[in-house]
């Protein structure tokens, strides 16, 4: 897949079990039965298994699997964004420091959300903050909000927040924080915090280029079957995707994910295989290929270009 054979894949987006809630009410039957046969539909599209295996290997310790799912498919690292909460984050990535790191999550509404991301950072070691956009109840630039933000600044740590559509269908596809633009405010204000956007944008693709054409701190996430681009009102496809951002922001703020997020799908080896193929097929240079897959994280991250997670530079 790559020509370096000294080159190795740090993905960016996954997840660790977390609680989301879409809703303060309970869905409705129906809305519930649309939501599974549409998932299921999903899941026989993409070939992924159907149910949990049971025994030995269901009961193994999750990010052990993790760590043999990066092995059979030769991955360097996973960037794991949410958990149960940031001290369950830390305790399980911490058994593995060379294979994986972690973003703190936690309402940034919070009084306290401040001081928990400094704890997140200089005490649990987390490296960034991640946020969903249809989930904050208060607009990005609240002035509440900027101790979240300069702290982010001082220490220039990504912050990665989902917008656009949210869940499965019948998710969340209206709040006034769903739109990318919703962040451009508090991007202009705070140049040194770099802020990724998943997913290309999850239908606000365009919305995403404007932002990223007038702020060179934002970045692009490719992670997720990305399959809203069935639900836009004119063709796109993936290898639209990539082609525009490269065209528009270069290879240095398109960042490869694949929003891995438990078993027994495991590692979503085929989005990896697919944006390579499109990046090929596009004809990137090698050099771009590997910051695109790999190194545009790591130095988002603050890791060393071309090594494991766990080396550090003396």
């Amino acid at each position: 897949m790559f020509s370096n054979p000294d080159f190795r894949v740090f993905d960016i987006h996954a997840h660790l079990p977390y609680k989301l809630l879409l809703s303060a009410y309970k869905s409705h039957e129906l809305v519930t039965r649309y939501g599974k046969e549409r998932s299921e539909r999903m899941r026989l599209t993409w070939d992924f298994p159907s149910v949990e295996e049971q025994g030995e290997e269901a009961a193994r310790p999750l990010i052990e699997r993790w760590v043999d799912e990066l092995n059979k498919y030769n991955i360097a690292g996973l960037n794991f964004l949410t958990a149960l909460d940031n001290d369950n984050l830390a305790e399980q990535i911490s058994l593995y420091p060379d294979r994986f790191t972690g973003f703190a999550y936690h309402p940034i509404e919070d009084e306290d959300a401040a001081t928990e991301l400094r704890r997140a950072v200089d005490e649990l070691g987390l490296r960034g903050y991640k946020l969903f956009g249809p989930l904050t109840q208060i607009p990005f630039d609240s002035p509440s909000l900027d101790p979240v933000w300069a702290f982010l600044a001082e220490r220039r740590l990504p912050v990665l927040i989902h917008f656009g559509m949210l869940g499965h269908a019948g998710g969340i596809v209206h709040h006034p924080n769903i739109n990318p633009l919703a962040i451009f405010n508090t991007a202009r204000a705070y140049p040194d915090i770099p802020f990724i956007i998943p997913h290309f944008g999850a239908g606000y693709f365009q919305e995403l280029l404007h932002l990223s054409w007038s702020c060179p701190n934002v970045y692009i996430d490719t992670s997720g079957s990305n399959q809203w681009v069935r639900w836009m009102p004119y063709e796109l496809n993936l290898e639209t995707l990539f082609r525009k951002t490269y065209e528009l922001l270069g290879p240095e703020r398109i960042i490869f994910g694949t929003d891995a997020s438990g078993f027994p799908r495991g590692y979503p080896y085929r989005y990896l295989q697919d944006q390579v193929r499109v990046c090929r097929e596009l004809r990137f240079p090698e050099a771009d290929i590997e910051l695109i897959f790999g190194d545009n994280a790591r130095r988002l991250l603050k890791l060393p270009v071309g090594k494991t997670v766990g080396f550090t530079n003396k």
